[in-house]
Formats: C-alpha cells, sequence, structure tokens
C-alpha cells in the first residue's frame, strides 16, 4: 500500500503516519537507519549562488555512475532545488511500514527533499529552528533508505539550523565545502571551514566551483570570478583541495530542464572533472 504524503502530515514530533513518537524512540530509528549507510557527506557553502546544489546533484550522479548506491538528502529547507535539477516531479509516498518512500532517479541514485511534500512547488516553508531540527531527523529515520554507500545532504548556504542539525545528528558525517575563487565567497568559507571546526566535524575537502568559463566558440577558458583562489584557502587552512570545476553555459539549461549533464554531455571537461573528484571522494 502506498499513500501520498504532504507538508500537513510532516510536522515537528509527528511520524508521517501521524502517530506520536518518543525522541527517545527517533533516536534510536535515526541511528538503525545511519548504520546502513556507509558514508555521509554534507555539502556546504558560506554563501548562496556558488553552485552547492548543482555540485550536490553531480557529485551524486557520478558516484552513481561509478556503480555505487546513492541517496540525497536535500535539507535546503527554504529553497529546496534538488528535485526539479533531477527531474522528479512526483509526491513522496508511505509504504505499509509507515515509511517514506525517496523518489528514485536511477536504479542506485534516489533522493528525498521537503519539496516532494508541497503540492504547490512555489510554497514559502516559514519553519524556524525547532520543527527544522525534526523535518531533518525524519528525513533520516523515516525514510526507506536502505543500504547506502553515500548518502549527500544538500545544506543551505551558511553555519545555521540545517549544518548544525547534521552535524548533532550525524556524528560522523563529513563535509565537502564549495565555493567560488573570488574573495567574497573565500572570506565566507573560511567562516564554513571555522563552523566545521567548532562542531568538529571532519571536511573532506573543499571545491572550487565556476573556475573558469569554457568559451563556447573556441573553448578556451575565461576566468570570470578569478581562479585558484580555493586552492590556496585549502592550502591555508590544511584541508584536501578536490578540484576546480568550470563554469558550462550548458549545464544551467539541463538544470533548469532536469536532464543529467553527464549523460547528455560525457565527453566533456565538467563531466570529467565529476569523475574525478568523485573518485577522490572514495
Amino acid at each position: 500500500m502506498k499513500a501520498d504524503i504532504k507538508m500537513n502530515d510532516f510536522k515537528m514530533d509527528n511520524r508521517p503516519a501521524g502517530q506520536a513518537n518518543t525522541q527517545d524512540t527517533k533516536d534510536a530509528a535515526v541511528t538503525k537507519s545511519l548504520n546502513k549507510i556507509k558514508h555521509k557527506y554534507i555539502i556546504m557553502s558560506g554563501k548562496g549562488g556558488v553552485g552547492k546544489t548543482s555540485t550536490s546533484v553531480n557529485l551524486s550522479m557520478a558516484l552513481a555512475n561509478q556503480g555505487f548506491n546513492v541517496g540525497i538528502m536535500d535539507v535546503d529547507l527554504h529553497g529546496p532545488d534538488i528535485p526539479r535539477m533531477l527531474g522528479l516531479k512526483e509526491m513522496l509516498t508511505v509504504n505499509e511500514r509507515k515509511k517514506l518512500n525517496p523518489m528514485s532517479y536511477s536504479e542506485n541514485l534516489k533522493a528525498v527533499s521537503i519539496e516532494s511534500l508541497s503540492t504547490n512547488k512555489d510554497d514559502a516553508i516559514i519553519w524556524r529552528g525547532p520543527i527544522k531540527y525534526s523535518a531533518i531527523q525524519q528525513f533520516i529515520a523515516d525514510v526507506e533508505w536502505g543500504a547506502l554507500d553515500y548518502l549527500i545532504i544538500d545544506a543551505p548556504p551558511g553555519t545555521g539550523d540545517e549544518p548544525l542539525t547534521v552535524a548533532q545528528t550525524i556524528s560522523d558525517a563529513q563535509a565537502i565545502i564549495i565555493t567560488t575563487p573570488q574573495e567574497v565567497a573565500l572570506a565566507d568559507v573560511r567562516k564554513s571551514i571555522s563552523f566545521c571546526k567548532t562542531v568538529k566535524m571532519e571536511i573532506k575537502g573543499l571545491v572550487e566551483n565556476m573556475s573558469g568559463a569554457i568559451c563556447p566558440h573556441c573553448s578556451e577558458s575565461i576566468d570570470l570570478f578569478g581562479a585558484g583562489g580555493g586552492e590556496k584557502t585549502a592550502l591555508a587552512a590544511g584541508i584536501p583541495f578536490l578540484g576546480r570545476i568550470p563554469f558550462d553555459h550548458r549545464m544551467v539549461v539541463c538544470g533548469d530542464t532536469g536532464r543529467s549533464f553527464q549523460e547528455t554531455y560525457p565527453d566533456s571537461e565538467v563531466t570529467k572533472i565529476f569523475a574525478a573528484i568523485a573518485q577522490k571522494v572514495t
């Protein structure tokens, strides 16, 4: 039996089916679910607009393309874009075990997002901290993730409720920090690095996104936002540098239409770089 679940059914201290649940029971369910997931990575950024969600989606696809079972958990509760980028339009459903079924993108890639609980995708989600905490816990405990090799967690920019909840709930989560090369972004990234050190979250590495733009006519690279700032910041902070991703205008079209960039342009430089970053992550 499957049933659609809507936003009104998904609130603090309620299971998706509406059954009351104690915090101890929730904590046990979280632990049970996490024990089936080998590696957990939270994708963070110090500021918005640096390509955090597109990196989350494409890193997940690159890992899935290498044969791993991957889940994407969209905890950017106020700006959830994962379903749109994956072309997933259906609502989340509940199975006979009263667990949420994640949306399936492919045989080994699935996703959960708060947007898939809303009948109107343009409705604002106006929640305070405690409800965010409960929602993220439910995304872990009440979703039928099954056995995963990797869980990629797409967090909103900054160091607020959502990344803090992940740090407190998933003790072995590691951070992958996304930045663009210019100093304004790097200044905020240093705050993200400080956040990870404060909450004792290991940093898997830093990715410099939009590191040059590939000209569609001559295929030369143009440094729109500079270049090299991410690698210098990683070196100064003593954290691994995972790679530079150039800006490719075709990725914008793929993201807006819910098409896989890597499947559409398998021989592109961006596709090769994401495959290399995935190998470093593994």
